[in-house]
């Protein structure tokens, strides 16, 4: 997990409770503070510290954002099993234990995610549900044209997150660069068909899908996959389109639309 000066403790704390809580909790719980926080914040990471030995606390003094904090928190895992988690969402009670007994089936399998609903402000009102492939080649034609991955709630190994060159940072995307690099290293896929993680979702998130950093973010994962011989020339040129318009020309309310009922329905 990591959080910066804009987590929100309230958040914080229920997103904590979700995993303190599951049937299999975890060994170890790594909080990367990525740069100086709020006040409320601090009294958050004090308080789930002094309440649950399992905290490993890595402070960074500055902020370098989500991939470089994420990447530092894959250094300092002392397990090879690692789960991701964000530290706004609400993991469901026996999430480790589905993705536990997915990985004794499926022990070739480097990483493994799941299905997620999303929710505006309370989790019981849930407005859209993300389905994603469930075999490692349904996954790699998937990512061809979007990320194949739900990244909060995805379990992966040390090991081959390592030698796929770990988390980097790339705006708004580190996940889907990190996965495109798994793929290249040869690493094994796959996504449970149960929901795994409730959401956040509402404005500022559909906003954040938006605007002409996100979109050159985007443009540069297209030119590395055509790098690594993913997709053609062709689909470079489809994809890249497609994201123009979606996320420079529409506003973000229709962005909004898109995402709660075009682009979730796809898949259902």
């Amino acid at each position: 997990m990591s959080v910066y000066s804009k987590s929100k403790p309230d958040e914080f704390l229920v997103a904590v409770e979700s995993i303190v809580r599951q049937t299999i909790p975890p060994n170890e719980i790594i909080l990367i503070v990525d740069g100086p926080i709020s006040e409320g914040m601090e009294q958050a990471v004090d308080q789930v510290k002094t309440a649950n030995p399992a905290f490993k606390i890595i402070r960074l003094p500055k902020n370098q954002g989500l991939g470089n904090a994420l990447k530092i928190g894959v250094e300092n895992a002392s397990y090879d099993l690692i789960a991701r988690m964000d530290s706004d969402d609400i993991s469901l009670p026996n999430r480790f234990e589905l993705q536990l007994q997915y990985h004794k089936e499926h022990p070739e399998t480097d990483i493994f995610g799941g299905q997620i609903t999303e929710f505006i402000d309370d989790p019981h009102h849930v407005i859209g549900k993300r389905v994603v492939p469930l075999d490692h080649e349904s996954i790699r034609r998937y990512m061809k044209r979007r990320c194949a991955m739900n990244h909060p709630t995805v379990m992966f190994r040390k090991e081959a997150v390592i030698r796929s060159g770990n988390y980097q940072h790339w705006f708004q995307n580190e996940d889907y660069y990190l996965w495109i690099r798994m793929l290249d290293h040869h690493c094994k896929f796959g996504n449970l068909d149960q929901v795994l993680v409730n959401i956040r979702a509402g404005s500022d998130l559909y906003a954040r899908r938006g605007g002409k950093a996100y979109f050159k973010s985007e443009v540069g994962i297209q030119r590395q996959m055509r790098k690594l011989r993913q997709i053609s020339i062709f689909r470079e040129i489809y994809n890249i389109t497609i994201r123009f318009f979606a996320q420079i020309l529409i506003p973000n309310q229709v962005r909004a639309w898109l995402y709660q009922t075009l682009l979730r329905k796809e898949n259902a």
